[in-house]
């Protein structure tokens, strides 16, 4: 495996994984080759991670109108590991690897039936307000929620 700038020993990174999304890869997501569309896993990432807030009982309180704050990614990377295929199923893994004051780095993994890897992601999500703009800190209670696996940069 090629060396993965946010991943350090991959065996122990990949412990750290407790939640996952399974989806089966349509026939729409790949390309003429028959593989997956290389812009699908940023989708996947988006559908585990939506699951992901909603397990920890955050999206439950963003999606509310009158909710002061929304998640904002700020950025988002994928590598690709191998090549997957139309039909194939797969678990996209999420876990919170570090929490900022209002920010949170997310780490994915996509890994086939065979529990091979084939492809990892991070990206920064923010918590910030609607009004304006700017980043909410985590309050104590959701910090916990984010804390089960994660690092804590305060």
């Amino acid at each position: 495996m090629s060396k993965i700038s946010y991943i350090t020993d991959i065996a122990e990174w990949e412990e750290d994984f407790q939640f996952y999304y399974e989806i089966k890869v349509r026939f729409s997501e790949t390309d003429m080759f028959g593989h997956l569309n290389n812009t699908v896993p940023f989708t996947y990432f988006e559908m585990a991670r939506i699951e992901f807030f909603k397990y920890k009982g955050f999206m439950q309180e963003w999606v509310k109108p009158m909710n002061e704050t929304i998640p904002v990614v700020a950025d988002l990377q994928c590598d690709f590991l191998q090549q997957v295929f139309f039909d194939e199923n797969l678990k996209v893994y999420v876990k919170a690897h570090s929490i900022g004051k209002s920010s949170v780095d997310i780490h994915y993994m996509g890994k086939k039936e065979d529990g091979s890897i084939c492809f990892t992601g991070r990206g920064a999500m923010v918590q910030m307000s609607k009004k304006t703009g700017k980043g909410v800190p985590w309050s104590d209670e959701k910090r916990n929620l984010l804390q089960s696996n994660a690092k804590v940069n305060a």
